[in-house]
């Protein structure tokens, strides 16, 4: 089944778009999508790190 099939509308009395039901899964897999690109979004002016640095600064906090 298409995904446009199974998304559903609820319409107000004079017939416009209100609201959405999407099947969850389609739901989490957005939301998922959404939360990630907020995150780059916040970070995109965040120094660069290499990995070397970075597996070394990892190593000193005991992470690695």
């Amino acid at each position: 089944m298409d995904i446009k099939d199974q998304i559903q509308f609820i319409l107000s009395d004079d017939g416009v778009k209100k609201y959405v039901v999407l099947p969850i899964d389609l739901f989490e897999e957005m939301s998922e999508d959404y939360f990630d690109l907020k995150a780059i979004e916040e970070r995109k002016n965040e120094p660069c790190v290499g990995l070397n640095e970075l597996k070394a600064e990892l190593k000193r906090d005991g992470k690695l």
